[in-house]
């Protein structure tokens, strides 16, 4: 019974990590259609989708910028430059303006931004989920994480997210790009799973087998002769 219910365990999770895979391989393919078919929007007055195009007209408030810190582009060490952006209806949205390479040095970072009127067009990236964080966030100008509440305005951000600047005055080297495993990926890991669980059940079967084949040695006639 211990031997059919290890190798029975191996083969149940095998299938149902195989599964899991494959269930994220449909999702990161549905997630990656919908980027492509992400709407062009100017000044939305709704929040708009996931990975929609912005185009956005107003002013930058560049004595608010922080720098979200440890970013790497081509080999190189920098921040992003995240500036506050109120258009001219006056709401705020944040704007991640690109690489801006500082080396090691530790030294507060600067970075030019225009002055006055100016129509700016980049990706949408909704606030989600947040990673973990070991220490506070905020160090002096510098930020460890995209948080909006890092903003001490006097109103707060239209909506929950931030437009990845890609065209237009104060952008920088573009260095984001979405998250997401190729759904390729997901599908090697679901085709390992189960070949995992299918030779779980060839060992199981096999054993089990063997196992039957060898003789009880209750059934075995003893060889001492009687007194």
């Amino acid at each position: 019974m211990g031997w059919w219910g290890f190798w029975s365990c191996l083969v149940v999770l095998g299938l149902a990590l195989g599964l899991w895979q494959w269930e994220r391989a449909a999702d990161k393919r549905d997630y990656l259609a919908r980027l492509a078919a992400a709407p062009r929007i100017e000044s939305p007055a709704s929040a708009p989708p996931e990975g929609a195009q912005l185009v956005l007209t107003g002013e930058y408030l560049a004595e608010e910028t922080l720098f979200l810190d440890n970013r790497t582009h081509e080999g190189r060490l920098g921040v992003a430059p995240l500036s506050p952006f109120r258009d001219v209806e006056g709401r705020l949205w944040l704007v991640q303006r690109g690489f801006l390479p500082t080396g090691p040095s530790r030294a507060a970072p600067s970075v030019e931004t225009p002055e006055g009127r100016v129509t700016l067009e980049g990706r949408w990236q909704t606030a989600g989920e947040a990673a973990p964080l070991f220490g506070p966030n905020r160090e002096g100008t510098r930020l460890q994480r995209i948080d909006l509440s890092a903003w001490n305005l006097e109103s707060a951000f239209v909506h929950p997210g931030w437009l990845h600047l890609e065209q237009g005055p104060g952008h920088l080297e573009s260095w984001w790009q979405p998250s997401v495993v190729p759904p390729e990926r997901h599908l090697g890991y679901a085709l390992q799973w189960w070949g995992l669980a299918l030779a779980a059940l060839v060992i199981m079967l096999v054993g089990a087998r063997r196992q039957a084949r060898r003789p009880d040695p209750k059934s075995i006639p003893s060889k001492e002769t009687p007194r």
